[in-house]
């Protein structure tokens, strides 16, 4: 009789250790989360999270996160499902961020001091908001208010897949 006693003093404290490190593990993410301060929106798909808008820029979004720091000021956090990049978010990134950064100055009049980007990895990134991100996300929207100036270089291979395709004017033609 003493072994099966045995065996379920063991499988209770195996429990007990796995409910003790689960809850260490919770309590860890969400002091890690809160460092950029109250979690006030979260986009979960059609219909939740704070959309922003800039009727200036003709902008609008949806950040992953929106966080509201200390001061009051928010903070867009913008999720991604691949694991990071060594060298840090790529432009693409940043800009998507940056974006961010515009809609939250204009909607609530005052900037954030930077946007953050978080990878599966659980690798995160604080991109700044400063001037010159604001004038580098200034021009790239310029830019892509642009006609298409014809710079791609259309190929069969690059073509097939894209799924651009159906509309587009530069598409490869067979």
């Amino acid at each position: 009789m003493a072994a099966p006693l045995t065996w379920l003093a063991l499988g209770l404290t195996l429990a007990g250790v796995g409910l003790l490190v689960a809850g260490a593990w919770s309590l860890r993410r969400r002091h890690a989360e809160a460092r950029y301060g109250q979690l006030i929106s979260v986009d979960l798909g059609p219909g939740s999270g704070t959309s922003l808008r800039s009727e200036r820029f003709r902008l609008s979004g949806r950040p992953d996160e929106l966080r509201q720091a200390r001061d009051g000021r928010w903070i867009p956090v913008e999720w991604k499902s691949r694991a990071s990049f060594a060298q840090g978010p790529p432009r693409s990134h940043r800009a998507q961020v940056w974006a961010y950064c515009l809609l939250v100055e204009e909607s609530t009049g005052r900037a954030p001091p930077f946007g953050v980007v978080r990878y599966s990895d659980r690798r995160e990134f604080q991109v700044p908001w400063d001037a010159a991100a604001r004038a580098g996300l200034v021009r790239l929207l310029d830019e892509m208010r642009r006609p298409y100036d014809g710079r791609a270089a259309p190929s069969a291979g690059k073509c097939a897949g894209c799924r651009w395709r159906p509309g587009c004017d530069a598409r490869f033609r067979v």
